[in-house]
């Protein structure tokens, strides 16, 4: 995967971060109490969110969102883009975050910030990010969707492992329901242990 570096055994974009913005992002960055975050991991329908809450900011006046791009009404904590544009801003702010757990800001541990954390079915996931990667030169592309599933099972998508992505009680929680919901399956499609 040349189109990455890794940090802390997880792979990211090395066209949209750096290594000193994920440790700036995490042991510096401070996360006030008045500041909202939006962490989702890639494709479960972050941007969407997104706009949603501008428009409850706005009480649902869309000239702020026609007006100002994304990725400046909410930045991305881990990005070369994001990091700079939120150091500088005043609060309160709007930001988003595909950071996992144990790589979020430690500031926000200490905060009363509100976080709404995003998750969405995995398989709607991978299918949403292989598309992705196929229409995108930001990260190396898969030769097919058989390639990028092997990928994500593997935990080589960006930012690391989708079930990784949560605390140990929840990606539990998870596997006890997605068993039972994919129980009628064939047995091999999903190597549970």
């Amino acid at each position: 995967m040349s189109a990455y570096f890794w940090f802390e055994g997880i792979p990211f974009s090395a066209i949209l971060s750096k290594r000193e913005i994920i440790e700036g992002s995490r042991d510096k960055f401070v996360i006030r109490d008045e500041d909202t975050v939006i962490v989702s991991y890639p494709k479960s329908g972050t941007n969407w969110l997104i706009e949603t809450v501008c428009l409850i900011q706005t009480k649902g006046n869309p000239k702020w969102i026609q007006s100002v791009p994304i990725w400046d009404r909410s930045p991305w904590i881990e990005t070369l883009k994001g990091f700079p544009i939120l150091i500088n801003k005043e609060g309160p702010l709007l930001m988003s975050s595909h950071l996992p757990f144990h790589l979020f800001p430690k500031s926000f541990f200490r905060s009363k910030a509100k976080v709404i954390y995003i998750i969405r079915n995995p398989r709607d996931v991978l299918v949403s990010r292989y598309f992705f990667q196929r229409n995108t030169n930001l990260i190396d592309n898969p030769e097919s969707l058989r390639t990028y599933f092997e990928w994500f099972l593997k935990g080589n998508g960006v930012p690391g492992d989708w079930k990784n992505h949560f605390t140990v009680a929840q990606a539990e929680t998870f596997d006890k329901v997605f068993q039972e919901k994919m129980a009628g399956f064939p047995p091999g499609l999903f190597p549970w242990k």
